[in-house]
């Protein structure tokens, strides 16, 4: 009787192992989940750089630029340059009419030439004056002139020789007459102070130009700017100020050239942070760039982003930064299966990763993490790259 039940018992135990065989066969195979489809890279050796960015746009600027305005009012009667034009150092920008100043100027040369001849006819009178002294005093020691008679030529004499500088300082009063109605002259053309390009012109011949009053600012004529001196300014966050020097390589995005990036170099560090309400500290950084011919052709205003390279490291393993997890761990594909691995990273920035340990060249690491079934021990299939 014992036996008897003892072999049903087994019966019953291997029949309910079938079934969870059966169970089980069916979950991995016709019941199994379908594979998730994955993105994946490989880990590779490269270039890593750590780099910081700005932290608001950064902005295309000139060293040089002059927005200028004649010293003196009047009609403008020439405009040689118009906007865009290239310019020289001294050239004729904007000439104003100068008949008031010419006429200035006829007139203080003839008030220097009448001055002039004051002075001859003032000084000739004085020299003759001189001599009569010099006569009466041979004869005041003969006894022959009175003592009074001799103190007058002597006063006589002086007060010609005064009305000779007086009309000798006349002369040279006249003559600066001459220099400020030659300068008030020079001042009706507007030249230009340094090489560069005309980037605005605001007035018209035949219109007035009216200088700026103390104080109050008039709005300049003409804008000059000199594109030898073009560089980008940008606001980099203050926590990375202590890291920022001279020298280091840069990157330079400007939005009016989409899809590419221009290399330059820092060449000055602001001295202080800037501290503007409602806004991050920043330093500011200016980025000159390497292509000198290229950076002439921008224009100053235009937005720009700067990318400012800290730190390279040269032939490491590097994985794309896309492919870490918080806690610096990545999953790495075993077979079918997803592994998740511990990882210790060096220097990373958007694009890249450093990687010391945790994975090894050649093994493939999932990039497409934005979806939950991605996950250790999910079965996958590996997306085929792109053909390039």
């Amino acid at each position: 009787m014992a036996a008897s039940a003892l072999r049903r018992y087994r019966t019953v135990l291997l029949a309910f192992a079938a079934m969870v065989a059966v169970v089980v066969v069916l979950r991995l195979t016709l019941f199994a989940p379908d594979p998730v489809v994955v993105q994946v890279a490989v880990v590779e050796r490269g270039l890593v750089e750590q780099t910081v960015t700005n932290s608001r746009a950064g902005t295309v600027k000139a060293r040089r630029r002059a927005k200028l305005s004649p010293q003196e009012g009047g009609q403008v009667v020439a405009l040689p340059k118009r906007k865009g034009d290239r310019v020289v150092a001294g050239e004729v920008l904007l000439e104003l009419d100068p008949s008031v100043p010419l006429a200035r100027l006829a007139l203080a040369q003839r008030e220097r030439e009448s001055a002039a001849a004051d002075g001859r006819r003032a000084c000739l009178v004085a020299e003759r004056a001189g001599r009569e002294l010099e006569r009466n005093r041979r004869l005041a020691k003969q006894g022959i002139v009175s003592a009074d008679l001799l103190d007058q030529v002597e006063s006589g004499s002086q007060t010609a020789v005064a009305t000779c500088d007086a009309a000798r300082a006349a002369e040279k009063r006249a003559q600066a007459s001459i220099d400020l109605a030659t300068r008030e002259l020079e001042h009706m053309t507007l030249r230009a102070p340094f090489d560069g390009v005309i980037a605005q012109l605001a007035i018209e011949v035949g219109e007035w130009s009216t200088p700026s009053p103390p104080v109050i600012q008039v709005p300049s004529v003409i804008d000059v700017i000199d594109t030898s001196s073009i560089y980008v300014s940008a606001p980099m966050d203050e926590v990375d100020s202590a890291r920022l020097g001279v020298n280091l390589l840069a990157r330079v995005a400007i939005d009016s050239y989409p899809g590419r990036r221009f290399s330059g170099h820092v060449a000055r560090v602001g001295a202080f942070v800037l501290d503007i309400e409602e806004q991050n500290r920043t330093v500011e950084v200016e980025i000159e760039l390497d292509d000198a011919a290229f950076a002439s052709s921008l224009l100053p205003g235009t937005s720009a982003d700067v990318e400012v390279v800290l730190e390279t490291h040269e032939n490491v393993l590097r994985v794309p930064s896309a492919a870490l997890l918080s806690g610096d761990k990545v999953l790495v594909v075993d077979g079918r299966t997803l592994v998740e691995r511990p990882v210790e990273i060096g220097l990373r920035n958007w694009d890249v990763t450093e990687i010391v340990s945790g994975v090894a060249e050649g093994e493939r690491v999932v990039v497409s993490l934005d979806r939950p079934q991605v996950k250790a021990g999910a079965r996958v299939t590996v997306e085929p790259s792109p053909a390039r």
